[in-house]
């Protein structure tokens, strides 16, 4: 077990350069100058000079990133172009917003598709598979932006029952009725992908299971279909959380959109935000912040495999 962990730290480690390299590299292939969002086009050259010198821009590249990467290892991403505030503390307020959000919908996703998988997949080909078979299909196929407006047409607009945009009135998040109607829609449409994803995961093994001759030999034994179900969960519940894992870190890096259409002051709303201001340092930290929980996210799955199946870590 110990050998196996000290592996994934360390395929984790040029992993993590990659991803440094890439969220480095990616920002310069958009079209644009980073240097419009704070000097009129009409500046003369000296001041775009002073400019680029002071943000490291009239440096190589390589250089750049070399830079760059001494700078993100000591916790410093440096300043945004537009604003003029340090980008840790921007991603950082971002972050745990996104942290907020898509921790509600990872549950909300998580626990709808475990229960509707394992219904289905227990009393597979009857009505209840086939009824949860339909809302996994609708929640992976379905644009999330516009179910996103739709809820909020309905329950914002005609309704009036909740909020449509914001996290809430204040500066900052607090546990009252006030913000938690403004995550309850976001929250609820971040869902409905992992929730169909998990559903047809679960869905699938349970029956796969149900056709094992451990099964066989559990109900000739007498046990009943609850513990029978506790043998199933435990045998399925490595790929589950492989899969659970996943769509947690695609709902922090893909709620951009979401975010967006509710007005959500997450890392997605800040990705939009630094994209049109071309503003590269917010960019690059903000992308680096998220690809780095992924990795940590999936090295951490990788590290609880074993916990729940000793093969896995041999």
């Amino acid at each position: 077990m110990f050998t196996y962990i000290i592996k994934r730290l360390l395929y984790a480690i040029p992993i993590a350069l990659g991803v440094t390299l890439l969220s480095f590299m990616l920002v310069y292939l958009a079209p644009g100058d980073p240097l419009n969002a704070i000097a009129p086009a009409d500046a003369p050259a000296e001041v775009i000079a002073a400019l680029k010198s002071a943000y490291g821009l009239d440096k190589p590249v390589p250089v750049q990133y070399g830079l760059w990467l001494l700078r993100a290892v000591q916790g410093d991403l440096g300043t945004s172009i537009a604003s003029g505030r340090e980008v840790v503390s921007e991603v950082m307020s971002a972050v745990s917003n996104t942290l907020l959000l898509a921790g509600a919908a990872g549950l909300i996703g998580v626990l709808a598709g475990c229960v509707l998988g394992a219904l289905a997949g227990y009393w597979h080909g009857g009505i209840i598979d086939r009824i949860a078979t339909f809302f996994s299909v609708i929640g992976v196929s379905i644009p999330h932006y516009w179910l996103g407006l739709v809820l909020t047409i309905v329950f914002s607009i005609w309704l009036g029952w909740l909020p449509a945009m914001g996290a809430g009135p204040g500066g900052g998040w607090q546990w009252d009725i006030d913000h938690l109607k403004h995550l309850i829609l976001p929250a609820a449409t971040m869902a409905v992908i992992p929730m169909g994803i998990i559903t047809r995961t679960v869905r699938a093994l349970v029956a796969d299971m149900l056709e094992q001759e451990f099964v066989t030999a559990l109900r000739a034994r007498g046990l009943g279909n609850g513990a029978i179900f506790r043998h199933i969960a435990k045998n399925t519940a490595p790929t589950v959380l492989a899969v659970t894992g996943l769509q947690i870190g695609y709902l922090m890096g893909g709620s951009i959109l979401v975010e967006t259409v509710f007005a959500w002051p997450g890392t997605g709303f800040l990705l939009n935000t630094a994209i049109f201001q071309r503003d590269m340092p917010l960019l690059q930290g903000t992308i680096l912040v998220l690809c780095m929980f992924f990795v940590t996210l999936n090295l951490l799955v990788d590290i609880l495999q074993p916990l729940l199946d000793p093969r896995m870590g041999r």
